[in-house]
């Protein structure tokens, strides 16, 4: 995308956009073997050779930080060997190639980070750092007490156990209820294996939260970009975490009522 030659050299840290003007109408830049002096002169910074005083310019990629909706039936890797939808596809418009933050896996839906920063990528997913992470699950038929309180408390998988989760029952009908559970680690299909370890059968998976950030009324294939005080509140939260200056994390076993899914 074409854009002025201030901006461009500012992006590339060669200097503010005003000291970058003078810098243009010195004579010290060049489009493409061309020397530019006028200030309105656009270029594509992917596609053109700019340079200052004949040593070219790199211009660092904007970083970009969103939030999707992931729908069911969607992969969350870059590429699927079966050809399934991955997804990336639901981003066509996004001309930054990102990647995700953790997994949801192919029947599970839900809020899903995205970004081409690999720093923050790397501390969000860092066991270390502990990010909360809550769901919203319909089961078939009941959940007694018995089956919150162990899931609250953590329960035993072929990996090991589970660090306590809050747990609180949503609502129940008839033939199935819902219950949230809030869990701060990131094993692979963790949400379904401890239901599944309790006997629930889990019939629709939800991430409704990633840490302050919510899924809100967003439709699935939905997204959006977080803003950057969402972008500085998580690294914030992420370094106190790491200093030991975080909240601990507790089970909680309750029951309360929340407008479930529809």
């Amino acid at each position: 995308m074409q854009e002025r030659l201030q901006k461009i050299l500012s992006q590339a840290g060669i200097a503010s956009r005003r000291e970058s003007e003078t810098i243009i109408t010195s004579g010290r830049v060049a489009v493409n073997g061309t020397v530019v002096t006028e200030l309105g002169t656009k270029a594509d910074p992917e596609t053109d050779t700019i340079t200052v005083d004949g040593k070219p310019i790199a211009v660092e990629e904007k970083r970009v930080y969103l939030l999707l909706y992931k729908p069911v039936g969607y992969m969350t890797t870059m590429k699927d060997p079966e050809g399934r939808p991955i997804v990336t596809d639901l981003l066509k418009e996004v001309k930054e190639r990102v990647y995700p933050v953790g997994r949801l896996d192919y029947n599970t839906e839900g809020l899903l980070l995205l970004t081409n920063d690999g720093a923050f990528a790397n501390m969000l997913m860092h066991p270390s750092h502990e990010v909360d992470k809550g769901y919203l699950v319909r089961v078939s038929g009941h959940v007694s007490t018995v089956q919150i309180k162990k899931l609250s408390e953590g329960v035993k998988l072929e990996d090991g156990m589970t660090a306590p989760a809050k747990v609180a029952q949503v609502s129940e009908s008839e033939n199935n209820a819902w219950i949230s559970i809030t869990i701060h680690e990131g094993r692979y299909r963790q949400v379904r294996r401890m239901c599944e370890a309790v006997g629930l059968n889990v019939v629709r998976l939800k991430r409704a939260r990633y840490d302050f950030l919510e899924i809100g009324e967003m439709k699935p294939g939905e997204f959006r970009e977080l803003t950057s005080e969402e972008v500085t509140k998580l690294k914030r939260k992420i370094v106190a975490v790491g200093t030991g200056r975080g909240p601990k994390k507790t089970g909680v076993v309750a029951r309360r009522k929340i407008a479930p899914l529809r």
